[in-house]
């Protein structure tokens, strides 16, 4: 479909999630008119805490499970939207110190970048709704989704979009918020436009979750973090985890395999149960005297590894069109990169967009350019450790020996030989932690020589042995679950 330019179009954004409430936010506050075209209704009114706890988003089923906003998410929030990171902690958020889990030793330049934000995602989507729907300049429609493309005469450009209701609205430009979706790849070859093969690469993991509220006096935690932003960890055939949320509330998530009937029984409250407290630091979270379940355990597939055909250069088609977020690349979610990387590339995007408003063939290569910069190097991390993983936890499932799997990269030491390392050692504690709270990347930090012969020391001389208690065996955790309910 065609339709005339508009230079005083508002620029649309298709989805009014996490990241297109946030490039909605970076936009407007850059001087563009935003209008956010978004499916499902408005969240509840009233105070935030019990507004999230009721909202409801049947078009986004992964918000209603653990999240976490890591040290990169903060980041962006510090440096981008200090107000509604001030908002969050006044409104019930917190703050964790990442530091108050490493080795013992002093702080050092750089520690004040180890927080995580505990808080749950509903409550940080809905602070962040709040704030776009208040800005000047910012529409915000519900019950409306984005079914095609318009396009300049030449058909080079995106100048607006079809909505399902036939509405044919003049856009500046285009931003797919659409998640996991990626609803752009749909209206460019509805349009005729050709469109690239995705990077896939499979999780082959089932997600467990429930919520709690913490009842014990003060600020007295159950058990300590041992992971600083969580406490528990990822074994040979299992993963069990504690995330603090926002006022007083955390979650307990259980990852296991996909193909693995014998695990289905964790969608039980008393399986899963069963299965936190066999599993080491997160026991003392579900003592009954000091926690109350919130919900019900939710249940969820994992969606694989993806790097969109249009989130890599040379394989733009049409200009005025940016995905965001999701829409660009998903990566494992048991790593919990997803907010913070949604946020970063929201942000960097609009920066980009002000920078360069002229659209056309150096525009769209910059997007795409911007969009590989802050996704690939954990989209490739997250095959990696994906892969690793699942050969793993298959094994364990079949009774047979874990299959080798190669590095990430060429001398590159596991991450589990990484952990073990850091256990010990506080440069190679720091070097993971900003790793995986997304302040480095895994080649920033894991391929330079003197972190790899830290990481050999250790190894050496015995400190790559992990504190912590033993978690149970996989027949263990089996017999635990077997008695649990089956409705």
């Amino acid at each position: 479909m065609t339709a005339p330019e508009t230079p005083t179009a508002p620029a649309i954004v298709a989805g009014g999630s996490i990241a297109g409430l946030a490039t909605a936010l970076a936009l407007a506050e850059r001087g563009v008119p935003v209008r956010v075209l978004e499916r499902s209704d408005p969240p509840p009114e009233g105070p935030p805490a019990k507004a999230a706890e009721l909202w409801e988003r049947p078009t986004t089923p992964q918000s209603v499970h653990s999240h976490i906003l890591t040290s990169l998410g903060v980041r962006v929030l510090r440096a981008h939207a200090p107000r509604l990171l001030e908002s969050a902690l006044a409104e019930g958020a917190r703050l964790l110190d990442l530091t108050e889990a490493a080795p013992a030793g002093p702080r050092e330049p750089g520690d004040d970048d180890l927080v995580a934000l505990a808080v749950r995602r509903t409550f940080l989507e809905l602070l962040l709704y709040r704030a776009v729907r208040d800005l000047p300049g910012v529409t915000l429609d519900h019950g409306t989704t984005v079914r095609g493309l318009l396009l300049d005469p030449s058909r080079s450009r995106v100048t607006g979009v079809v909505t399902d209701l036939g509405e044919r609205l003049p856009a500046r430009f285009v931003v797919d918020a659409t998640g996991r979706r990626a609803a752009s790849l749909s209206w460019l070859t509805d349009a005729g436009m050709p469109v690239g093969e995705d990077l896939t690469a499979p999780t082959e993991l089932r997600g467990f979750t429930r919520f709690y509220r913490l009842d014990a006096p003060g600020d007295a935690l159950p058990g300590p973090l041992n992971r600083g932003n969580a406490a528990g960890g990822i074994w040979d055939h299992y993963a069990a985890v504690v995330h603090l949320a926002d006022n007083r509330t955390f979650a307990i998530a259980v990852g296991a395999p996909t193909a693995d009937p014998a695990t289905n029984l964790l969608r039980t409250t008393t399986g899963f149960t069963a299965a936190a407290r066999l599993s080491p630091h997160v026991a003392p979270w579900t003592d009954e005297r000091l926690v109350t379940p919130l919900t019900g355990v939710r249940a969820i597939t994992m969606p694989p590894n993806v790097l969109r055909s249009t989130a890599r250069p040379g394989r733009w088609r049409v200009a005025g069109l940016f995905p965001v977020g999701d829409a660009a690349c998903v990566t494992d979610p048991l790593y919990g990169r997803g907010m913070s990387l949604a946020l970063q590339h929201a942000f960097a995007l609009a920066e980009l967009l002000r920078a360069h408003p002229e659209p056309g063939a150096e525009q769209s290569e910059r997007a795409v350019r911007l969009a590989e910069d802050v996704h690939r190097p954990w989209f490739e991390q997250a095959v990696h450790d994906s892969r690793a993983r699942a050969r793993l936890w298959r094994s364990r499932v079949e009774g047979a020996p874990p299959p080798p799997v190669p590095p990430a990269a060429p001398g590159r030491p596991a991450l589990a030989e990484i952990a073990g390392a850091a256990a010990g050692d506080t440069a190679v504690w720091r070097g993971l932690t900003r790793v995986l709270m997304g302040l480095n990347t895994p080649a920033e930090v894991f391929d330079s020589a003197a972190f790899r012969e830290r990481v050999r020391l250790a190894r050496a001389d015995g400190a790559a042995v992990p504190a912590g208690l033993r978690p149970p065996t996989r027949a263990e955790l089996l017999a635990a679950l077997s008695p649990g309910e089956r409705t």
